[in-house]
């Protein structure tokens, strides 16, 4: 059973976020248009997962289907679209998870979504701090339960990632 922590930021996320950066380009070539780091990772001093969220664009998602074996032997396994139509998903660690990668087309609305999110809690220390003490909450109230974990934050996210997308509009 994968245990669910929240842990303070640490100065080594960007590093291991670069070097699997590197992996993946290498393995891949010309297909990763993008490598992008998201997620509570991404934002310096937010609390998070120890999990490095890992957004990759390629042309074609389809074209991507044809690297899974590289990838795999990367030690990641493949959990393809993962509910999220469009989308190719692998896990690296499995129940002690290092890295998570999201594969979008180019031009995904998903990848937009990312990054705006990413961007807002850059931007927005107050915000950030909050989301913290939200993901905090959720694992002393839900433990391993990762599904209820995921929904205890999901109001939050949600309300917060519109704002990020009217704050790219101005």
């Amino acid at each position: 059973m994968r245990e669910i922590a929240v842990v303070p930021y640490d100065e080594k996320w960007p590093e291991m976020f670069n070097a699997e950066s590197f992996l993946i380009k290498t393995l891949l070539g010309d297909v990763a248009k993008n490598i992008h780091h998201i997620g509570s990772t991404s934002v310096p001093g937010l609390s998070a997962k120890p999990v490095i969220d890992i957004l990759l664009e390629v042309h074609d998602i389809n074209e991507l289907d044809k690297y899974i074996p590289a990838m795999v032997n990367a030690g990641y396994i493949a959990r393809g679209e993962n509910g999220i139509s469009g989308r190719r998903y692998f896990i690296k660690g499995d129940d002690q998870r290092s890295h998570q990668v999201h594969a979008f087309s180019v031009g995904d609305i998903q990848i937009l979504r990312h990054l705006a999110f990413r961007d807002y809690l850059r931007k927005n220390r107050n915000i950030a701090m909050a989301y913290a003490e939200i993901k905090r909450a959720a694992v002393l109230l839900y433990k391993n339960d990762a599904y209820r974990y995921s929904a205890f934050k999901t109001n939050f996210i949600e309300h917060h990632l519109q704002l990020a997308l009217i704050y790219l509009e101005r």
